[in-house]
């Protein structure tokens, strides 16, 4: 097969041709893998990756009630059809937990704005059957709610840009900045790591950015289409950045006005201090980057360790504070 491509990925529309091709397969027993690709629209490539997946998927995590397909490499095979036809074993029923985070999660994603009336009106239809079936439990559901930490339809309009595959405007907030830019990017795909981000192209930079949504200040959905060049998509399961244990370690120490660097930089430590502050301790490939973060921290913060980073960031900010009343002085 040919190399993985890669293109915008959206969930919405992932977990709609899963749920089709379930459907599919159980009417094509042994259906070749480059058929039902072409039948899907899809790469052979992203059809082995949705194999990959429905044998997790099932009416139950007992082994019988897993849906057992797999594939030779030409032929597409299920074992166990019989696992989802109305003559399966037991029906399907919800633990108490279950229920409620279902509900509680289903009421949160109608609110979303910019869903597609049609899909809000499914997904309330769906939520009103499972508040019936749940009985008591839809009770306790309704005490509990979900706010999304994206104001303003930012997730909504994320997720519609990368469905139509259309690009952004979007004004930016960067804390290690203090600034907020604009910028227009092709969204890439949403990713959920502690916080929700866009992957996408950044026209401005020229190269693949982050973006924590609840950062964005504003959005618009521009006409031109979405053409992010081909990139290799990260792992992101263990953290959008991740320090290599051999990297330098650097200490620096952070008021109270400063504490956002332990939510912007990967850390091993976060210690509090007396002052309401945070001795935060990092490692990086290149300790001498961190000298702009001393200079941006201002009075706020000061690096710690290693001594010869910590006298090379105050030797730089005095230097840019005697740069700054010389040209007061000329003015």
């Amino acid at each position: 097969m040919a190399g993985k491509p890669v293109r915008p990925v959206n969930a919405i529309d992932q977990t709609r041709r899963m749920l089709s091709l379930v459907t599919y397969l159980r009417e094509r027993p042994g259906a070749r893998i480059e058929d039902v690709a072409r039948a899907f629209g899809i790469t052979e490539d992203e059809l082995v990756s949705d194999l990959d997946v429905l044998p997790m998927c099932g009416t139950s995590f007992r082994g019988g009630d897993l849906l057992d397909i797999d594939t030779d490499g030409e032929r597409i095979w299920w074992h166990n059809p019989a696992a989802l036809g109305a003559d399966a074993a037991e029906p399907l029923r919800l633990a108490a937990d279950e229920a409620t985070a279902l509900l509680v999660a289903a009421r949160a994603v109608a609110t979303l704005p910019g869903l597609r009336e049609s899909d809000r009106q499914a997904l309330l239809r769906a939520t009103a059957k499972v508040e019936t079936a749940a009985g008591e439990t839809a009770g306790a559901s309704s005490r509990l709610s979900v706010t999304f930490e994206s104001e303003g339809g930012v997730f909504a309009d994320v997720d519609r840009a990368i469905a139509e595959r259309r690009r952004l405007w979007i004004r930016y907030y960067s804390p290690a900045r203090d600034e907020v830019t604009e910028r227009e990017i092709d969204p890439i795909r949403l990713v959920s790591v502690g916080h929700t981000y866009v992957e996408a192209w950044c026209r401005r930079s020229e190269a693949r950015r982050t973006f924590r949504l609840d950062r964005v200040a504003e959005i618009k959905i521009l006409d031109e289409p979405s053409a992010p060049p081909e990139v290799e998509l990260r792992d992101l399961s263990e953290g959008l950045v991740q320090p290599a244990a051999e990297d330098p370690e650097v200490v620096v120490e952070v008021g109270p006005g400063g504490r956002w660097v332990a939510e912007y930089y990967p850390h091993d430590s976060a210690d509090e201090l007396p002052d309401g502050g945070l001795r935060i301790t990092l490692r990086t490939p290149d300790p001498a980057s961190l000298k702009r973060l001393a200079l941006r921290l201002g009075r706020d913060g000061r690096i710690v360790e290693p001594q010869e980073l910590a006298e090379s960031a105050r030797r730089a900010a005095r230097e840019a504070l005697a740069a700054y009343d010389e040209a007061g002085a000329a003015g």
